[in-house]
């Protein structure tokens, strides 16, 4: 079925441009949301200003997005995840975590531009990424390495810190309970007589 787009919908056109696409997705979606329109002379005329407004702003969005690329060329982003001592991660580094660490560094990028095979599920040193920027691509590296886990190495260092062992804290534990009993059952009176 041809329609008449009278809004940009990504991945099928913009203002202006008619479109065959399946009849259900034209009744259901297209059609009741007011984003296309029967393609007649009247509504074509309607729509060649808004045309004229979305191709400039496209022409805009897509040098925005070839400099954006320029950018990224040379980027090299680390990421931060659980992994075993063989350095299979807890988990895995898909598009979305390479999308957040790309944002923190100033890059605006989203999930579904970021273009790879497979998630990562083991440590990388030296991953080739690449981004979907409008028509060009752009590639950067992304480094994923261990991260600490909170109290894995805090509890040694704490210990080390005060000098005492396990052993010790339980001894002294020990002989605070003992001193403690003797001070409650002995107050300085003889209990025999």
């Amino acid at each position: 079925m041809k329609l008449l787009l009278c809004k940009n919908i990504e991945k099928l056109g913009i203002v202006g441009d008619v479109v065959n696409v399946a009849p259900g997705y034209a009744r259901n979606y297209l059609l009741p949301q007011g984003l296309a329109t029967e393609p007649t002379e009247a509504n074509m005329k309607s729509l060649a200003e808004a045309r004229k407004v979305a191709e400039q702003e496209r022409a805009q969005q897509l040098e925005e997005l070839r400099a954006l690329a320029e950018r990224l060329q040379d980027v090299e982003v680390m990421i931060r995840a659980r992994a075993n001592e063989q350095g299979h991660l807890y988990g895995s580094v898909g598009p979305r975590e390479i999308s957040v660490a790309l944002q923190e560094e100033g890059y605006d990028i989203s999930p579904e531009q970021i273009i790879l095979p497979d998630p990562i599920r083991q440590l990388e040193n030296n991953l080739e990424v690449e981004a979907k920027c409008g028509e060009t691509r752009s590639s950067f590296r992304v480094w994923v390495v261990r991260e600490k886990v909170e109290g894995e190495d805090d509890f040694d260092d704490e210990m080390e810190g005060t000098g005492a062992s396990a052993g010790d804290d339980a001894e002294g534990a020990g002989a605070a309970v003992s001193e403690s009993g003797t001070e409650a059952g002995d107050n300085g009176e003889d209990t025999t007589s």
